[in-house]
């Protein structure tokens, strides 16, 4: 029975010195309390690409009170070779620190470590440090592409849709090209942050008829190990059936008037295709 009650009062007194104890709210890319030498787990992010970590400048003191600006500024004082950080401003709130991997890092689980300054220790909580760990992989996205097939007149364009689903950290840009295509040399950057889902629309159109197998691909701009590529088959000719399929696939740009018409035409096009087939 003694030996309960000791524990117990040793749970309660740990439990109040750390509640009491100043501690770093982390905002970003997860969210998190860190107390003095704790650790979190960011993600994962591709060599060569680039995250932040975001922290709220608030936090407590040794008898609790709450100091609205405690941490001054975040920076790295450990990572791996070749990496490089870039300190968040003083007194930014939140402060937000970069951190970039260098592009020869193998895949594998990577740890730096990371410091809230209290400057000359102005609010007399003296530093905070712990320790972020990181998966590099080049793993950090899924891609969705719609549809494989598209048909289009001359001149016209199809729109392929395109989701990406950014399961990593970083909030680099994604570069969305063609390749295989006859003098079509088109690119389009796609922000799609970490941890969200981003749909997007590519337009592509050819002058010379014929059918065509190219590559849409996805790829990180700032790592060329991050990419993915769906494989499209386009059909560019002159023949009506085909430009009311490429009406379908949301190529013409008409008044709202038009568009009973636009759908009918999709649906000629439709059974077209499956008399033909």
């Amino acid at each position: 029975m003694e030996i309960l009650r000791i524990s117990m009062l040793i749970a309660i007194l740990t439990f109040a010195a750390a509640s009491a104890a100043t501690y770093l709210n982390v905002l970003g890319p997860v969210s998190g309390t860190i107390y003095n030498n704790g650790s979190i787990y960011l993600g994962r992010i591709a060599p060569g690409e680039s995250f932040y970590i975001l922290a709220n400048a608030s936090t407590d003191n040794s008898t609790g009170a709450y100091i609205n600006i405690g941490w001054d500024s975040l920076k790295t004082i450990d990572m791996p070779n070749g990496w490089s950080s870039q300190s968040s401003p003083l007194y930014e709130n939140p402060m937000k620190m970069k951190v970039t991997v260098s592009p020869d890092t193998p895949i594998g689980n990577y740890s730096i470590v990371v410091r809230a300054i209290n400057v000359q220790n102005y609010s007399h909580i003296g530093n905070l440090t712990f320790t972020a760990f990181v998966n590099v992989t080049p793993d950090v996205f899924s891609l969705e592409v719609t549809p494989l097939v598209i048909h289009a007149g001359l001149g016209q364009p199809a729109v392929l849709g395109i989701i990406i689903n950014n399961t990593g950290i970083s909030d680099d840009p994604f570069v969305i090209s063609a390749r295989g295509l006859p003098a079509w040399n088109v690119s389009e950057q796609a922000i799609s942050l970490h941890g969200t889902v981003g749909t997007f629309t590519y337009p592509i159109f050819l002058e010379e008829p014929g059918a065509y197998t190219f590559n849409l691909t996805v790829n990180s701009a700032t790592s060329p190990l991050v990419t993915k590529s769906y494989p499209i088959t386009f059909y560019v000719n002159e023949s009506l059936p085909n430009d009311y399929a490429a009406v379908g696939q949301g190529a013409a740009i008409s008044p709202v008037i038009f568009e009973p018409a636009y759908a009918f035409m999709s649906f000629l096009s439709y059974i077209y295709s499956i008399i033909s087939s």
